[in-house]
């Protein structure tokens, strides 16, 4: 009698099934189970499954690749439909998964089986009570929530700690360890450590036998690591059995089963999972595909935990080897410095800073210990903007010790800058041959975004750089500044007043080969402190530059102590942000008494953009993405006090305006406003606001010179004192006139007679200065006010 005929006379059907063509082929008794004739019969995959409950076909599904990955048999139970969507019987397949090898190397995947009906309750079931998806349901939620978890988890400790808290439907097990490799792939398994990165449920005394010990070790972690298979063992004696050597170490736990899964991702094993229970588990077909499931997960979670730790490790040491430290101590002067990387990715960015010491006698008029300050951003948030940073950096580094000057300086980095973009390539921002966009090449490389379908922050093109570069004499406090693109610089007045100071410009590094930048120079007065930063630090939180230089504004005015208690705690490694401590680059010796303070401003800034607070003050612009933030701080020291220096620190800002650059004017009127961003009568403001434009405009319409604006608040809140001088190089005063109804000019001097408190005219040697004074109290001398003169003579 034929086999056939043997399964046939119990009603068992056979049943093979091709997974790469998807043909299905049924014996009789196996055509008549599902719902056919009773006849042999050769069909598709799409008509078994149309015979099948849509639920069990997702099962056969799990249990085929369970089935192919451990070479072990599958068993499925099924509901057999009929065409109205009636379930017209149960049947029990069992498979086994068949390799074949074709001629030229190929392999065939191939699945034979049989069938039966059957009328038994399934396994799990109580009571002999029919089946329901209850346990089905329970399994897919539990899945998806340990998916969800493990997606969310951006360390190897938040992975550890969602695995321990993993509880599974049914038969949760009460003591877990996942298990790590070591060591090179070609030493073999004798050169290979097997060692716990983490367990949960044992105690660490006992667990020290298993810490670390050789892949070749009769312990079935190791066998797992090294064959690749699952090894289930639902008794203690198939444990004693299987591995004697390491039984013993193992019955003192007192666990009734185990599985050791390998966790596999792309081939590579990376280690074990082991779960093992106190309760006996018989590691059904089902059992096995949740463990398998979530190894497969786990395995996936740990490999980009790895590789997340790995591009931290690297964004650190990036940052580390192009941030620079910023030296020993500058006498008279002190300085702060941080960097923040963006969020994602490597954490690296186009944003830097730099200090440079500057050669002595690089010009008469300058002394020994002068240094450069430099701050700037590289278009884009990648690796490649980070190269380009720290190559641009050498070349200002260079151009300085050369002794070049400001203007000298920037205008050669940006021909360096647009000649290293001259031909496309990694080096110059532009795709290289074979790329994004030319035949043969990866679509999207060097693109940016969902719009180009690459990587993201990838930037297509040649990159530009905004810079601010200074040079510093401590002794003088003079500053002279040039500026490609970048945001102006702030300075804080000797009495916490923090105004954005207008400087000449040019454009961003890379434009163009040939630009020119104009120098600008300025005072840095005794108590006064100077803030340089990139965009970052400003935009950050979807701001623009407007409100966020407001939210910078409060931070820089209030006292430092009360800055830090608003925004924040500092910590010994930095301060705390929501993406960890940020990069202090200070020399410890730096930190003196004003150096203290300084280091507390600087924490004080970044947290009010990073920290919790800066969720309350989000800006207009919702949806602008993060960036990174580079910032430097540098603070003259005060004046030793004295009966002459003991008054009341001064407001004082100096800003000149050009022949050819009217459009500064309005920057002066903007500036004004910021230095009286609280003087108590808004009325004078707008006067003093008014005078300022009709005397700059006077100079630059009536003389051939450069007009010079010098303001200075000083007084006690309330009673202040503001004088406001105009210098140029004419000689012609100027006179009072009457003019008509219809003329067009001859009402300055009438109006600062109405609107003034106390006006003149002051002769110089070469050329003369226009002031006036206006007193917070509307009336009385704030200390040292003029009588107003008489009529210049014509």
């Amino acid at each position: 009698m034929r086999t056939e005929d043997v399964l046939a006379a119990i009603g068992t059907g056979l049943w093979r099934w091709d997974l790469a063509s998807g043909a299905v082929t049924l014996d009789a008794q196996a055509a008549r189970l599902f719902g056919w004739p009773a006849e042999p019969l050769k069909t598709t995959r799409a008509a078994v499954r149309a015979r099948l409950h849509p639920v069990d076909w997702n099962e056969i599904e799990g249990v085929v690749r369970l089935a192919v990955a451990e070479s072990t048999p599958a068993e499925v139970r099924l509901r057999v439909m009929d065409g109205r969507s009636r379930v017209v019987r149960t049947v029990r397949s069992r498979a086994r998964p068949v390799v074949t090898s074709r001629p030229g190397g190929d392999e065939e995947l191939e699945l034979f089986g049989t069938v039966q009906e059957v009328t038994e309750p399934r396994p799990g079931t109580a009571g002999g009570s029919p089946i329901t998806g209850d346990w089905r349901r329970s399994r897919e939620a539990f899945l998806l929530d340990a998916g969800r978890a493990l997606a969310e988890a951006r360390s190897t400790t938040e992975v550890l700690r969602v695995a321990a808290s993993l509880s599974m439907p049914g038969f949760s097990p009460d003591g877990l360890a996942v298990f790590g490799v070591s060591g090179s792939r070609s030493g073999g398994p004798s050169g290979r450590r097997l060692r716990i990165i983490g367990h949960h449920g044992h105690d660490a005394a006992a667990v020290v036998p298993f810490e670390e010990m050789s892949l070749d070790t009769d312990y079935p972690a190791a066998e797992a690591i090294r064959t690749g298979r699952a090894i289930y063992l639902p008794t203690p004696e198939s444990y004693a059995d299987r591995y004697p050597a390491t039984w013993q170490y193992v019955r003192r736990f007192g666990r009734h089963s185990w599985a050791f899964i390998p966790l596999i991702v792309a081939g590579r094993t990376l280690g074990t999972w082991m779960a093992a229970f106190t309760h006996r588990v018989v590691f059904s077909p089902d059992e096995r595909s949740v463990l398998t499931t979530v190894a497969r997960m786990l395995a996936q979670a740990l490999a980009r935990a790895e590789a997340t730790e790995s591009e931290h490790e690297l964004s650190i040491g990036l940052q580390r080897s192009m941030m620079p430290r910023l030296g020993p101590d500058i006498p008279g002067m002190s300085i702060a410095a941080r960097y923040v990387p963006t969020g994602g990715g490597l954490q690296v960015g186009g944003d830097w800073y730099d200090m440079i010491p500057l050669p002595d006698g690089q010009r008469d008029d300058r002394s020994g210990g002068r240094f450069a300050l430099v701050i700037g951003d590289v278009q884009g948030h990648d690796v490649h903007a980070a190269g380009l940073m720290g190559q641009l950096r050498i070349a200002l580094r260079a151009y300085a010790a050369e002794g070049h000057g400001p203007d000298a300086v920037l205008s050669r980095a940006s021909r360096f800058l647009a000649g290293l973009q001259h031909y496309p390539g990694p080096d110059g921002g532009g795709p290289p041959h074979g790329t994004a966009g030319e035949p043969g090449g990866p679509a999207g490389i060097f693109a940016g975004d969902a719009e180009y379908g690459g990587v993201p922050d990838a930037l297509p093109g040649p990159r530009f750089a905004t810079c601010l570069y200074l040079e510093v004499d401590p002794e003088t406090g003079t500053l002279d500044i040039a500026r490609a693109g970048h945001p102006d610089p702030v300075i804080r007045t000797a009495d916490g007043t923090a105004v954005i100071r207008q400087t000449a410009g040019g454009l961003p590094l890379g434009i163009e080969a040939d630009s020119d930048y104009p120098t600008t120079r300025l005072q840095l007065g005794p108590g006064e402190l100077l803030m340089l930063c990139t965009d970052g630090l400003i935009e950050t939180g979807g701001h623009d530059l407007a409100t966020g230089w407001a939210r910078l504004r409060q931070v820089l005015e209030r006292p430092t102590d009360a800055a830090v208690a608003d925004d924040g705690a500092v910590t010994d490694d930095g301060p705390v942000t929501d993406d960890g401590p940020v990069t202090d680059d200070t020399d410890d010796t730096a930190v003196a008494d004003g150096g203290a303070e300084l280091e507390r401003l600087a924490d004080a800034l970044v947290r009010a953009v990073h920290g919790p607070t800066s969720h309350h003050t989000t800006g207009p612009l919702a949806d602008r993405r993060e960036d990174d933030i580079a910032l430097l701080l540098l603070a003259r020291d005060r004046a030793a006090p004295s009966s002459r220096t003991a008054r009341t620190p001064a407001r004082r800002t100096a800003l000149t305006i050009a022949q050819a650059e009217p459009e500064r004017i309005g920057d002066a009127r903007r500036q004004l406003r910021d230095l009286l961003h609280d003087w108590a009568d808004a009325e004078q403001v707008d006067s003093a606001e008014l005078m300022v434009s009709e005397i700059l405009t006077n100079v630059l319409v009536h003389t051939d010179g450069d007009a010079l604006l010098v303001t200075e608040a000083r007084g006690e809140r309330g009673a202040r004192r503001l004088r406001i001088e105009v210098a140029d190089t004419s000689d012609d005063l100027p006179h009072r006139r009457r003019p008509g109804e219809l003329a067009s000019s001859g009402r300055g001097l009438v109006l600062m007679e109405i609107l003034a408190d106390a006006w003149g005219v002051d002769p110089r040697g070469e050329g003369k200065c226009i002031w006036f004074e206006l007193y917070e109290d509307g009336g009385a001398d704030g200390g040292g006010g003029a009588e107003e003169p008489e009529e210049p003579a014509a």
